[in-house]
């Protein structure tokens, strides 16, 4: 990457602007602006063409007769054609040229290593398939899948891809309840889990939760259980089956049939701020367009590479962006149980050293757990076969971002900042590797034939610099399709605001060379004495300041200003707490910002309430800066201890 100075858009853009190397952008897909403003306008101008032209580099079993059919909010791609999405993540390159080629490099925490390759691959998943029918499962059945980060969390996906079930994956951190709400919401009779997985040099218990739930939900009709981490499990005789046993017992030949392109693939369920969550409903054809399409421009896809994202399957970046994308690009990449610091942070570093990564796509809660750990760690490894990096989950605040660039990718890797949703199914904005300029903390440009816009509260498109919501205004083809068995809350959800147009939830503004920058979840903006501030702005104006690793910022309830600004600090390892300290951060986010922004409470936290997945639940914040004490759902919570903690520091 090479770097330019050049005057920031409004007083909070950064002001060096990464141009991609001459040497990147000369092998890369999309070799520069002006390549990718014309293939941009023709996938807005035509989409059906753009779109088309995409999916015709996939395997269908029966082509399509027309490339979209929209009648806002309800969307059909590729109407007509018949795909089987396993095929076109396993079987195509099995029976080609890749089928010696690595698919997966998987590595358990405690350090146990297996490679799959394509023509493996292919063997498990027809096996798993054949499992899955001889149980009795059929096309259209629901699938729960409760799974660690191993091979044969993908396996099972992709067997029931195979064979036309629906599979909603359940993050291995939640508890019973979450998958009780689950099953019950999904009509699911199939449960596809693990003895345990290994987190943080532990086993952490899955078929207990399994049990547990069981105990309240009683239409599952079978188990099919994992043997991983040895610990001792109930089996019910009459339900619960081992993985091992069953795969042993049928052949590795399976056809694979050809599925309308809109056929249910997967559910995913996210939790709204209030109600049940809701089952994000995605279809076969477009989903693996969306994403195929989005891994090969953005992330710059070839057959040499080795790629890594270090998401769960449990969450949409994992089906996406490790299952789905990848493997229908025919891509190696690299699959990790465990924790990013155990046994300490060096652990990522080591992998990628290890296995030759070249594309590292991770979180920006991680990174900066990693620059809090301190740079000795990535210092002490050879990461020079990287040549790109991503980043995903929440806005990077431009310090990460420029650490990130600094020592994990020595200055000359491209970071794609990545914004998309689990409703989304694919990336929507994001850089272009070889082609875009790049500043630190924006997402930058929208990603071919997605029509972002932001809009004020009247409808109106909002000029440089000025803050709104960010919508969708035309069909794209890995979007959501409804939440499932709930047509009417699909629709207020994401349709009501704007006739027609999808709304995000997310706050943006773009600067004046059109760059987005997503400022965060509109709720949370503050309103502070009439003055919207986004939580993330000031996060990052705290990050700026050489003494603090991390902050969290939420509002909490003030009779004069409306809303307060309370932030939450974790400080380095050579900064000491103190009431100057806490004085100088304050008045560094209003010389950063602005007066207004100043935290009005600061409080110095060792740690920061985070799920397993590592986001941080700012609503634990919240409840206890305006309650004092945290009475809502913890199950995701990865250190309980980190709440007494700051239960003890709030009330000093």
């Amino acid at each position: 990457m090479s770097s330019k100075t050049k005057k920031s858009a409004t007083s909070h853009d950064h002001d060096i602007v990464h141009k991609p190397s001459k040497e990147f952008s000369a092998k890369a897909r999309i070799p520069s602006m002006a390549a990718y403003k014309k293939l941009y306008k023709q996938s807005i101008d035509k989409p059906g063409d753009f779109w088309a032209k995409e999916a015709k580099e996939l395997v269908w079993q029966k082509k399509w007769t027309k490339a979209l059919e929209w009648k806002a909010p309800f969307a059909k791609w590729f109407v007509g054609g018949k795909l089987n999405v396993c095929e076109n993540c396993v079987d195509r390159h099995a029976n080609g040229p890749r089928r010696n080629k690595a698919a997966i490099i998987w590595e358990g925490e405690p350090g146990d290593k297996r490679t799959l390759t394509y023509g493996q691959l292919q063997r498990e998943v027809c096996r798993f398939a054949n499992v899955l029918e001889k149980k009795g499962v059929n096309k259209g059945d629901r699938v729960l899948i409760y799974m660690p980060m191993i091979p044969e969390a993908a396996v099972a996906m992709l067997a029931c891809a195979r064979i036309g079930a629906a599979h909603n994956v359940v993050f291995g951190g939640f508890a019973a309840d979450a998958i009780v709400d689950r099953l019950e919401d999904s009509g699911a009779t199939t449960i596809v889990t693990a003895d345990g997985g290994w987190r943080r040099g532990k086993i952490v218990p899955l078929k207990p939760v399994v049990d547990e739930a069981l105990a309240k939900y009683k239409h599952v009709k079978r188990v099919i259980v994992v043997k991983r981490g040895g610990n001792e499990v109930a089996m019910e005789p009459t339900r619960d089956t081992w993985w091992h046993d069953d795969v042993s017992k049928v052949t590795s030949k399976h056809t694979p049939k050809g599925f309308d392109s809109e056929h249910p693939l997967f559910l995913l369920y996210t939790s709204g701020s209030t109600g049940k969550p809701k089952g994000i409903l995605h279809t076969s054809g477009g989903y693996l367009t969306g994403t195929y399409s989005t891994c090969k421009y953005i992330f710059d896809m070839r057959d040499e590479d080795v790629y890594w994202c270090t998401a769960d399957v449990g969450w949409i970046t994992g089906h996406s962006y490790i299952v789905y994308g990848p493997l229908a690009n025919g891509a190696t990449q690299v699959m990790y149980e465990g924790a990013p610091n155990f046994p300490d942070f060096g652990r990522f570093w080591k992998i990628i050293e290890e296995y030759g990564v070249t594309i590292f796509y991770t979180a920006p809660t991680a990174i900066r757990a990693f620059i809090k750990a301190g740079d000795h760690f990535p210092a002490a490894c050879d990461l020079s076969s990287l040549r790109l990096l991503g980043s995903v989950g929440e806005p990077i605040n431009p310090e990460a971002w420029n650490w990130y660039h600094k020592h994990i990718g020595g200055g000359k890797c491209p970071i794609v900042d990545t914004w998309w949703q689990t409703e989304t199914g694919a990336i929507l904005i994001s850089p272009l590797p070889g082609a875009t300029p790049l500043k630190a903390g924006t997402a930058t440009m929208p990603f071919f034939g997605v029509d972002a816009a932001i809009l004020d509260d009247a409808g109106n498109e909002c000029k440089p610099g000025q803050e709104g919501r960010l919508v969708i205004r035309k069909p794209w083809p890995s979007m959501i399709r409804t939440i499932y068995g709930d047509k009417e809350r699909y629709k207020k959800t994401y349709w009501s605001d704007y006739p027609g147009l999808y709304t995000a939830g997310d706050g943006a503004r773009r600067d004046k060379d059109g760059n987005f920058w997503i400022i965060g979840r509109l709720d949370d903006v503050l309103n502070v004495s009439g003055h919207r501030l986004g939580t993330a702005e000031i996060e990052s104006a705290l990050v700026s300041h050489p003494a603090v690793a991390e902050a969290a910022v939420i509002g909490r309830p003030d009779d004069l200003k409306g809303q307060a600004v309370a932030a939450f600090v974790t400080l380095k390892t050579n900064f000491n707490e103190s009431k100057e300290l806490r004085e100088e951060l304050r008045n560094h986010v209003g010389k950063v910002i602005g007066a207004i922004a100043k935290p009005d409470d600061l409080h110095f936290a060792p740690g920061l309430p985070k799920t397993r997945s590592g986001k941080i639940m700012r609503r634990l914040l919240k409840e206890l800066v305006t309650t004092g004490t945290i009475s809502g759902n913890v199950t995701t919570l990865e250190d309980f201890s980190v709440i007494e903690n700051l239960m003890r520091k709030i009330s000093e």
